[in-house]
């Protein structure tokens, strides 16, 4: 049974910095690329970062590049998100997810098999 355990959201002041952490077990983790997408209040989920399969390359959504930077440890399958000068409006529920995305469609949540429950991240202004 594959399972995405998130972690490490919290409440933060606008500039400051919180590091997400995903745990998973029960598939070939080194195989899948891992991806973190996020879900503002009334908002579609949308992606944040992804680091492929590879580990040959990253990807970032324009509104995260220079501030998130995304991390992965094949040997303790886990994935990471250092999300540093954060702003109001990073405020969302993060998600990490699993899957083998099109190279070219890596944004798309469609193509992730696997996702974590959500872990919180609330950015004081």
């Amino acid at each position: 049974q594959v399972q995405l355990v998130d972690s490490g959201g919290g409440l933060v002041q606008a500039g400051g910095s919180l590091r997400l952490s995903c745990a998973a077990s029960g598939l070939p983790f080194s195989t899948y690329t891992m991806a973190w997408f996020r879900q503002a209040p009334g908002k579609e989920r949308e992606f944040v970062a992804a680091f492929s399969g590879s580990g040959e390359r990253t990807y970032y959504a324009d509104s995260v590049k220079g501030r998130f930077t995304i991390s992965r440890d094949n040997a303790k399958n886990t994935v990471n998100l250092q999300m540093n000068s954060l702003k109001f409006e990073d405020t969302a529920i993060y998600y990490c997810a699993a899957g083998r995305p099109l190279v070219f469609l890596f944004y798309f949540r469609r193509q992730y098999d696997y996702w974590g429950q959500g872990t919180p991240v609330t950015v004081s202004s």
